[in-house]
């Protein structure tokens, strides 16, 4: 069972819907989810599933987009200590979204976040668009991490965990910039790609990755 709520997106996100569940009996814990890394042409696909504490507020917590790395980095820290929060992360790495496509693999980036938390959740409310199939009852909100606290904080976890990846990635293959990037298709990242050649990191699926006429900066991922 899914189903699809409509936007409104208010000038913070809150747990208005969280809330909602509650209170119908429809669930007994709702995780939020998230995910980061649908966009680039390297490194993982990376989910995060997060239940707060029903009373659970927070002055700055809203999309990860919208905050500053550094901002990012304290809220990440302060989700992640708090014994009040549940919390969990899956990685998908690049051969398993050119194995899947980056639709599947999210998909299932967000199907394995969930199965980890430690307190099972019974509802989940998911960032954009639903998610077939997926293990409970789910509502899907379009701008999701703009309006709810719980993908909110799924998005934060996400992204800071895959940037710190990436960052751990750039060590390994340097050359790319993947701490300057995170692997998204700038006009740095396109530069050294045209330069050095797509290495095992590369999403080998994604255009302009694909061309034909670049040489490669390592083996080739196997399917």
């Amino acid at each position: 069972m899914s189903s699809a709520a409509p936007a409104t997106l208010p000038a913070r996100p809150h747990l208005e819907h969280e809330a909602r569940l509650y209170a119908a009996g429809a669930a007994r814990w709702v995780a939020g989810i998230d995910e980061a890394g649908r966009g680039p042409l390297a490194g993982p696909v990376v989910a995060a599933a997060v239940i707060l504490p029903r009373d659970f507020k927070h002055r700055y917590l809203t999309d990860s987009k919208r905050l500053l790395p550094r901002r990012r980095a304290d809220i990440y820290r302060e989700l992640t200590n708090s014994l009040d929060v549940v919390w969990a992360c899956a990685t998908l790495d690049a051969q398993e979204v050119d194995r899947l496509n980056i639709l599947r693999a999210t998909h299932e980036a967000m199907r394995r976040a969930f199965a980890a938390l430690a307190q099972p959740a019974d509802h989940a409310l998911i960032d954009g668009l639903p998610v077939h199939p997926f293990p409970v009852a789910h509502t899907a909100l379009v701008s999701g991490d703009a309006i709810s606290l719980s993908i909110a904080a799924a998005s934060v976890i996400a992204k800071v965990t895959r940037d710190r990846q990436m960052d751990e990635l750039d060590a390994r293959f340097p050359g790319y910039g993947f701490s300057r990037h995170k692997g998204y298709a700038t006009s740095h990242h396109l530069a050294a790609l045209a330069r050095e050649g797509p290495c095992p990191i590369h999403r080998f699926t994604f255009r302009p990755v694909a061309q034909p006429l670049l040489p490669f900066a390592g083996a080739r991922p196997t399917a």
